[in-house]
């Protein structure tokens, strides 16, 4: 698996169904065939990515690597 944002392999797995990117420190969630994304704040907080990613790309990447 790679990571949308930075393309890194350096993913683990911090849930049944998350992940954390340690090149860019995004934390992605699957949930069915749905990806999303998110920004760990300072204080721990999600903060939403996806809006920076379109649908399309976030269909292949899922395609591809999950």
């Amino acid at each position: 698996m790679r990571c949308p944002n930075c393309n890194s392999k350096d993913i683990g797995k911090i849930g049944s169904h998350q992940f954390y990117c340690w090149g860019c420190f995004i934390e992605l969630n699957v949930s069915g065939e749905k990806m999303s994304v998110y920004q760990v704040e300072e204080d721990g907080t999600l903060s939403s990515l996806d809006d920076l990613f379109f649908e399309e790309e976030m269909q292949h990447i899922q395609a591809n690597g999950m």
